[in-house]
């Protein structure tokens, strides 16, 4: 699919992730996540977010939706781990993925490059693939879209130091609402939407799109949040 067939495929709607992380129960090495895709597709998914070059394939041989791959990979040196180097982005590239999410943010990179230097060494090797950036503040965002990102995505909004104090109740609407009017590309609403009412909001908010993770994919992470609710009773 080219580029704005898939920008209007997912124009307004949901984008399920699709991921397990090592320790949680559904990681494993003969992964199920294309199950979890199957599901999400059903229910009316636009597109799936997925980790890793297997699961690419598999998801994408699953459900025939687009797929944002991504590897997670953490290196020395290196702050962010989604897609830190041309190591993964070749393994995605190889593996079908229809975009390629990276870490965006101005942390430090291992290799020295900032992230314009590093986005362009990505487009003089594949210059059709299609980048989304994931970010964690206004600044990032902003960076990301004058280097030559495609999408901008609030994943890492509350995971990185400079941000870590941002409530974990629910989506960072004032940022969502910021970055669209800032940027010129879509973005993309991602990071602690837990329920259909703030996916919504983030939509009203400026978003382009919605990814929704923890609350539909990960048993472990859902069941927590009714265990500790109910034992703070």
């Amino acid at each position: 699919m080219q580029k704005q067939e898939i920008l209007e495929q997912i124009k307004g709607r949901l984008i399920v992730s699709c991921q397990a992380l090592p320790g949680e129960p559904l990681y494993c090495e003969d992964s199920i996540m294309y199950l979890m895709a199957r599901a999400a597709k059903q229910a009316g998914a636009a597109a799936i977010r997925t980790n890793g070059a297997g699961d690419v394939k598999a998801i994408r041989q699953e459900t025939g939706l687009p797929v944002i791959g991504l590897i997670k990979k953490k290196y020395d040196g290196y702050e962010g781990y989604i897609t830190p180097t041309m190591t993964e982005v070749e393994a995605l590239v190889e593996a079908g993925a229809d975009i390629i999410a990276l870490d965006c943010t101005m942390r430090p990179r291992g290799d020295g490059k900032t992230v314009k230097e590093f986005i362009a060494q990505i487009r003089e090797k594949f210059p059709g693939v299609i980048l989304m950036a994931d970010i964690a503040t206004l600044e990032d965002g902003i960076n990301a879209w004058k280097a030559g990102a495609d999408l901008v995505g609030t994943t890492m909004n509350g995971y990185t130091a400079e941000t870590e104090g941002v409530s974990k109740n629910g989506p960072n609407l004032s940022l969502l609402h910021e970055l669209s009017q800032a940027v010129e590309i879509p973005v993309i609403g991602e990071g602690r939407i837990h329920t259909p009412r703030q996916a919504v909001d983030a939509l009203q908010s400026g978003a382009h799109a919605v990814v929704v993770g923890g609350a539909i994919t990960r048993p472990l992470e859902i069941a927590g949040r009714f265990v500790a609710a109910i034992e703070n009773r």
